[in-house]
C-alpha cells in the first residue's frame, strides 16, 4: 500500500459528548453517521421539526466552500464529514476528506490524496460513497478506489487500502461512468465493503481498527455495481445482503460464508438503490430491470421471489425503477421515484401500481430523481432541482405540505443542471452540498 496521502490542516479541538450505540456504531442519538442515517434506514427520528417552510426560505446556519462531489455528508460528535475532488489536469486531481465544525462550518482538518479519474470515467465530478463514522474513526471511499480510515479528531491516517491496486478491482470493466460508489458498512468490529475485487473478493470485511482483511467472498467476475451492503435479521439469522449485476447474495457477516443467492441479471450497472427490508420481505429496485420482491424464510436463511417487474426498460416501466433514490416502505405500500422522476405508490405484496405523480420532481427525463427521508408521518424530499419538500404519502395520493429552495443545482446532466446529493439530517438541521459549497439549515420548529 503506497504512501500517497498527506495532511493539509491540523485539528482545532474536540468535544466529548454522551453517546449511544446503534448497529455497532457509537454516536449521539440525533447524529447522522452514515448513508441514509442511523441503521441506514432513511428514517429521521427527530421531533420539534418545522411544519412548513418560512416564506422567505430556510434559515442558514452556515455555508462553507466545497469542490466537486456527489458524496453525502455524515454528522457525528459535533462534526460534519464530507469529501470532494479538485481537478488538476484532467483526468488527474486531488480528492479531499474534510471535517467541519457542526455549529459553525469551520474546517477543522483536511486530508487529501491524488486520484486518477481516467479509465473512461464519465460522471467524474467527485466521490459518491458516504463517509461512515465509528467512534474516533471515520471511513472515506474515494471515486478511484481509495479507502481510508482517519482519526476523527486529527485527520491522521489510521489505515488505508486501494481497491484497484490491492484487490485488482477493474474500474474499466464495470464502472466507467461512476467509479467506486458503494458506501461502506460497519458491523461490530468489521468494516464491510463492496470492493469488486478479482477473482474472489467482491465483498471484503476489514478489521475496522487495523485494516486487516478478515474475509473475502463471492467471485469478482460479474460487475459489483453500487448499492451498499446491509445487515438484516431473518430466519433466526443475521444476514449480510449484497447485490451486484448478477445476483443478490446473503452471507454470514462474521465469515463471508454464502447462505443463499438469487440470480438477477442486470443489463446495465444500475443497482444503486439500497435494498429495503419490511418484515419477511426484502425489496430491490434497479434502473433498467425494475423491482424485485423477495420473501425471506422465517425458519432458516433462505429466500424466494414473491414478485418481479416484467419491464427491462427505463422508458416503459412497471412497478418502480429506482436510479439513485431508495424507496420507502410505509404500511402495506412502497413509495419510490421511478426512472423518469415519477413518484409511485405500489402495493407491497404484489407490486401493483396504485398511483403516480410528477409533482415531486416537476421535470421529466432520464435520471430525474429525488431522495426521500421519513420523519414521523411526514416525508422530507430533496429533488434534483435543489428543492426541499415536506409531504405526506398515502394510498389515496401525494399530499404536498410545503416546498422551498435548498441549494443551487451545479451538476450538468442532459441539458439541465441537477443536484444529486443525499442530505444529512442531524440535531434539527439539514446538511446539503453541491459542487460549490455545503450548507447547514435549521429545521427546528423554534428556529434555533
Amino acid at each position: 500500500m503506497s504512501e500517497r496521502v498527506r495532511p493539509v490542516m491540523g485539528d482545532a479541538g474536540f468535544l466529548a459528548v454522551c453517546v449511544c450505540v446503534l448497529a455497532g456504531t457509537v454516536m449521539r442519538a440525533e447524529d447522522w453517521p452514515r448513508h441514509r442515517g442511523p441503521g441506514g434506514l432513511g428514517v429521521w427520528n427527530e421531533t420539534g421539526i418545522i411544519e412548513t417552510f418560512p416564506p422567505d426560505g430556510l434559515p442558514v446556519r452556515w455555508r462553507t466552500p466545497l469542490r466537486a462531489g456527489y458524496a453525502a455528508p455524515a454528522v457525528a460528535d459535533g462534526r460534519v464529514f464530507v469529501d470532494d475532488f479538485v481537478f488538476t489536469t484532467r483526468p488527474f486531481g486531488t480528492e479531499r476528506a474534510l471535517a467541519l465544525d457542526e455549529k459553525t462550518g469551520r474546517i477543522l482538518w483536511t486530508r487529501e490524496w491524488p486520484a486518477d479519474y481516467g479509465h473512461g470515467m464519465g460522471f467524474d465530478r467527485g466521490p459518491k460513497g458516504t463517509p461512515i463514522v465509528d467512534g474516533d474513526r471515520v471511513y472515506f471511499l474515494g471515486n478511484a478506489g481509495d479507502l481510508l480510515c482517519l482519526n476523527t479528531k486529527t485527520g491522521e491516517i489510521v489505515w488505508k487500502t486501494n481497491y484497484l491496486t490491492d484487490y485488482h478491482a477493474r474500474i474499466e470493466q464495470w464502472s466507467g461512468y461512476y467509479g467506486f460508489a458503494s458506501s461502506p458498512l460497519i458491523d461490530g468490529d468489521k468494516l464491510i465493503c463492496l470492493v469488486g475485487g478479482y477473482p474472489d473478493a467482491k465483498f471484503v470485511a476489514f478489521d475496522k481498527r487495523t485494516g486487516k482483511e478478515l474475509w473475502r467472498a463471492v467471485s469478482g467476475e460479474a460487475p459489483p455495481a453500487f448499492a451498499p451492503p446491509l445487515i438484516i435479521n431473518a430466519g433466526g439469522t443475521r444476514q449480510l445482503i449484497g447485490w451486484d449485476v448478477a445476483a443478490i447474495t446473503s452471507m454470514d457477516p462474521e465469515t463471508g460464508k454464502v447462505y443463499w443467492q438469487i440470480p438477477w441479471a442486470l443489463t446495465q450497472v444500475s443497482s444503486a438503490a439500497t435494498p429495503v427490508q419490511s418484515g419477511s420481505l426484502l425489496f430491490f429496485s434497479a434502473y433498467y430491470e425494475g423491482a424485485l420482491m423477495l420473501t425471506l424464510d422465517e425458519k432458516k436463511p433462505a429466500a424466494s421471489i414473491l414478485w418481479k417487474s416484467k419491464s427491462n426498460s427505463e422508458i416503459i416501466t412497471d412497478a418502480v425503477h429506482n436510479s439513485m433514490s431508495t424507496s420507502i416502505v410505509a404500511g402495506d405500500y412502497i413509495y419510490g421515484i421511478d426512472s423518469y422522476g415519477q413518484l409511485r405508490c405500489l402495493k407491497l405484496r404484489t407490486g401493483e401500481r396504485v398511483w403516480e405523480t410528477q409533482a415531486v420532481t416537476v421535470d421529466r427525463g432520464q435520471f430525474v430523481t429525488a431522495q426521500i427521508i421519513r420523519n414521523g408521518d411526514r416525508f422530507f424530499i430533496n429533488n434534483d432541482r435543489g428543492e426541499l419538500i415536506i409531504a405526506k404519502f398515502a394510498p389515496d395520493g401525494y399530499h404536498e405540505i410545503s416546498r422551498t429552495r435548498a441549494i443551487k443545482p451545479t451538476t450538468p446532466n442532459a441539458r439541465r443542471m441537477v443536484n444529486w446529493d443525499y442530505p444529512a439530517y442531524a440535531n434539527k438541521h439539514m446538511f446539503i452540498r453541491n459542487d460549490e459549497e455545503i450548507v447547514s439549515y435549521s429545521l427546528a420548529a423554534n428556529g434555533e
